[in-house]
């Protein structure tokens, strides 16, 4: 699925007050690959996502995912957009604590599936989880909440996964294998997947790397032979 901005803005506020979160972007992705964007806080990391998952809208230019124009869509649309089209995995994993792993997935699979009590099993099984989904989140390490987290996200098989500083919770150990799961997971399934992150040596494992400084493109890099995760250091 590929994506395709033109000249995009997000700006916050008027006048004298306003911020250009993202200033005149250009960028084109095309379906299947991983890609990490950098850049320090404040650089427009997460606006992206924004925008790219529907969450937000752009105040110029053109965004398009598929062919379809998200700065246009109504209210309805977009929820709809988002529900069938992307998957998001955030840095602090939203997981609901009265409910067990199976269940925290199984409550977004109900909406988009008849099955999802089987897809949210099969969606732990992707991410080595079986034999924890009767445990609530007190009952899971950090780096297993965020697996959880991946499956919730993976569960709908959306065609993009979008993901927040995955890694900014979790010690360097952790953090190296959700890495190498979100690349596996890449593989294995073809889906295109967006890594936004401050950490420079995650861009090692992708197959391209965006850097983002003051609301812009500063550099723009492909990788012909990615790094394997596994060798991730930092």
């Amino acid at each position: 699925m590929s994506i395709v901005m033109k000249d995009v803005w997000k700006t916050y506020g008027e006048g004298h007050t306003a911020v250009h979160a993202l200033r005149s972007v250009d960028l084109d992705v095309a379906g299947g690959g991983f890609t990490v964007i950098l850049g320090p806080s404040g650089s427009g990391k997460t606006t992206m996502l924004n925008l790219l998952g529907a969450i937000d809208f752009p105040t110029q230019g053109t965004l398009q995912v598929d062919g379809i124009d998200l700065a246009n869509l109504g209210t309805d649309t977009r929820v709809d957009f988002r529900r069938n089209h992307i998957g998001i995995v955030f840095q602090f994993f939203n997981l609901i604590p009265t409910l067990t792993a199976l269940e925290n997935i199984e409550l977004v699979a109900n909406l988009t599936m008849q099955d999802g009590i089987e897809q949210s099993r099969r969606a732990l099984e992707q991410v080595g989880l079986t034999d924890r989904m009767d445990h609530f989140p007190a009952q899971l390490s950090g780096g297993e909440q965020q697996r959880v987290a991946i499956a919730r996200a993976l569960v709908k098989a959306p065609p993009i996964l979008l993901c927040d500083e995955p890694t900014g919770e979790l010690d360097f150990e952790t953090g190296r294998m959700i890495i190498g799961q979100l690349r596996q997971l890449n593989r294995d399934n073809g889906q295109t997947v967006l890594l936004v992150t401050h950490n420079a040596a995650i861009g090692d494992v992708a197959d391209r790397v965006i850097r983002l400084r003051s609301g812009g493109i500063v550099d723009d890099v492909r990788h012909e032979s990615p790094r394997d995760p596994a060798e991730l250091a930092w």
